[in-house]
């Protein structure tokens, strides 16, 4: 199957100021341009077969400085978690909210008020990005490469599933602005190939060229390297 890059927005002003954004329309701050810029000259050269991208325009502003040259398609199975009247509000005063420690230790539980629940969330998000990776696969093949760009929630989400963990231990997985996650979905099961990188070379992401070898010596796509494997480039 195909390889999904996450590509968390930059900061935007509401990260800076230490509230909750939620699907309000809050840009990109200074170094959440910078941080945008800089991620683009990580993803240069990679062969894109696609390039999705959340409906907010922090997430556009993201690729509009990293990816110039791409024409995303919006998925709204990637918006931000819908928190309701949580929005616009400062995560200090919402740690005193009853609800905080649900979200905190129970998430899939939560339910905000006015909005949508982290369940769904999960759920939608997930069903988004495995509908794109077996469409870029049909139509770019095994090898390929794609992108969406989203949110810290909805990339830790992602993330929850591929590891197969429950939604409840999401909140031990970071996706810092402007970072990249790489997963490698196969008909048996989603592999991590990397989680919150800001700052390594992304070339090794793209998958070598296939090798003819015999069929019945070839381990099958979803087998794991018993013994951790040679890497990307082996």
């Amino acid at each position: 199957m195909a390889t999904l890059l996450l590509l968390r927005h930059g900061r935007t002003t509401a990260n800076a100021d230490g509230g909750l954004a939620g699907r309000q329309p809050v840009e990109l701050d200074d170094t959440g341009r910078a941080q945008a810029g800089a991620v683009g000259q990580r993803l240069r050269g990679l062969p894109l077969s696609a390039v999705v991208t959340s409906p907010l325009i922090r997430c556009r502003q993201t690729l509009e400085l990293a990816l110039p040259q791409a024409t995303p398609v919006v998925e709204d199975g990637l918006i931000e978690c819908g928190y309701g009247a949580w929005e616009g509000q400062p995560l200090k005063k919402l740690a005193k909210e009853k609800l905080w420690p649900v979200v905190q230790q129970h998430p899939s539980a939560a339910v905000f008020p006015d909005g949508e629940s982290m369940a769904q969330m999960s759920a939608r998000a997930v069903a988004a990005v495995r509908a794109w990776d077996a469409r870029v696969t049909a139509e770019h093949g095994p090898e390929a490469v794609w992108l969406a760009c989203s949110h810290g929630d909805v990339i830790k989400a992602i993330v929850a599933d591929a590891l197969g963990v429950h939604l409840d231990l999401f909140q031990r997985i970071v996706a810092d602005p402007a970072s990249v996650t790489a997963i490698r979905y196969t008909p048996l099961r989603p592999f991590l190939v990397r989680l919150n990188d800001t700052g390594g070379d992304l070339a090794s992401l793209v998958p070598p060229p296939a090798k003819r070898r015999r069929r019945a010596t070839r381990p099958a796509d979803s087998d794991a390297a018993v013994g951790g494997g040679a890497g990307a480039t082996g």
